[in-house]
């Protein structure tokens, strides 16, 4: 389990274009890392279309936003380009990142158990290490939270 004051499990993904980037390559700027359920769903939408609206008053703070899911390079660039999303969105397709952070979890969807992301940021300050590691955040409030944390 990840937690305030460890250094961030590093690792490495492609965007939307198949570009990798690792998050070590970060260090000197504050990372946003979340991690949500699924492209194109209500919950999701509205957490990243929060994050698009406040995307300058992250970078006034050293910070750049960084989702991840487990959707793939595809679905994330028409995810991107249906909302104007300029942040980073990882695709975890083997779960690398998800495991890492432990965000894999057992839920209860219309009484059936499935595993799926539990909708999860983490703060991690310019060294890497974790300075907040929020679970089962709201998708609405998440960007400002986020924000207010930084």
């Amino acid at each position: 389990m990840i937690e305030k004051g460890m250094t961030a499990p590093d690792f490495t993904l492609p965007d939307k274009d198949g570009v990798m980037h690792t998050l070590s390559s970060y260090r000197g700027r504050k990372v946003v890392l979340y991690f949500y359920p699924k492209d194109n769903t209500s919950g999701c939408t509205l957490e990243a279309k929060g994050y698009q609206e406040k995307l300058v008053e992250f970078g006034k703070k050293n910070a750049i936003v960084i989702g991840i899911s487990k959707d793939g390079e595809k679905s994330h660039r028409n995810f991107s380009e249906k909302y104007g999303l300029t942040f980073l969105l990882l695709s975890d397709e083997n779960l690398e990142a998800i495991n890492l952070y432990g965000v894999w979890k057992e839920k209860n969807m219309y009484g059936k158990k499935v595993f799926g992301v539990e909708r999860s940021t983490f703060i991690i300050d310019e060294n890497g290490i974790v300075i907040e590691a929020r679970r089962k955040v709201k998708a609405k409030e998440d960007a400002e939270a986020s924000l207010s944390l930084l």
